[in-house]
């Protein structure tokens, strides 16, 4: 039997991004108000339809500089000014997911330092950098304006977590803490992503320990900085390790 696409019922793919930094030594996600329908007002995870001529990653990268002006890149190519660590995090596709038609998402996650304050484009009215426990509370409320904020719209509280949670455990047993630095950081800087994803505070000392010793995590630059105050601290850059052993167990709280 010859093929019969109209057979088959069409659907359309998107991609949703979460996107992280470590702002004011707290776990922040980047989020946008949604200036169209459906959800028209609601705050959700950047993100829109996939094109004909691009791959998925293609479409993140310009999904994120669209709707918020920020830059993408892939660890594979060469780093960026105030570009992201992306890599794709899961697909969701319930059939309900998004009240137009049938619509499967593809997340990516996104992990950069300090970002600058995102600009909204596209179909977005506003964007901004929030705290992620204030975006995950009670399925993504928070308040705003002294007014409670309604859920993030579509299934993107579920897809918030999920990112979230893959940045917690990937920090684990991968290098994947120093996206969140700058190129040149101290121990104590690294420790404060760590303190900041996992939402615990943890020992100086032990934990300088462990970074040092941990083969190929990080590397000395043979340079010293006082901008956290202080007496001078030295300054390292990640290493060549992608897999940390042994690995970083996260505090059990």
């Amino acid at each position: 039997m010859p093929y019969d696409p109209s057979a088959f019922p069409p659907f359309a793919v998107t991609v949703d991004l979460v996107v992280l930094t470590v702002r004011s030594h707290a776990l922040y996600a980047l989020a946008v108000r949604r200036g169209e329908s459906p959800f028209q007002g609601r705050w959700a995870l950047p993100g829109g339809f996939v094109r004909d001529d691009e791959d998925l990653a293609q479409a993140a990268a310009r999904e994120l500089a669209e709707e918020t002006g920020l830059q993408a890149h892939d660890p594979a190519s060469p780093a960026q000014d105030h570009g992201a660590h992306l890599e794709q995090l899961a697909t969701y596709g319930d059939p309900k997911r998004d009240p137009r038609m049938r619509v499967v998402s593809v997340a990516h996650l996104a992990l950069a330092p300090d970002l600058p304050a995102p600009r909204a484009g596209g179909d977005a009215s506003n964007a901004r950098w929030a705290p992620v426990g204030e975006l995950l509370l009670h399925g993504g409320t928070g308040r705003e304006g002294g007014e409670p904020v309604a859920p993030l719209a579509f299934d993107h509280a579920r897809i918030l977590a999920d990112g979230v949670e893959r940045a917690r455990s990937k920090i684990e047993y991968s290098s994947l803490a120093t996206a969140f630095c700058p190129p040149e950081f101290t121990v104590g800087e690294l420790r404060r992503v760590y303190e900041a994803v996992w939402g615990v505070a943890l020992d100086p000392r032990n934990f300088h320990r462990k970074v040092t010793g941990t083969p190929g995590f990080l590397v000395p630059t043979g340079g010293t900085t006082t901008r956290q105050g202080g007496r001078p601290a030295q300054l390292f850059r990640a290493g060549g390790a992608t897999l940390l052993n042994p690995p970083m167990l996260r505090p059990e709280v």
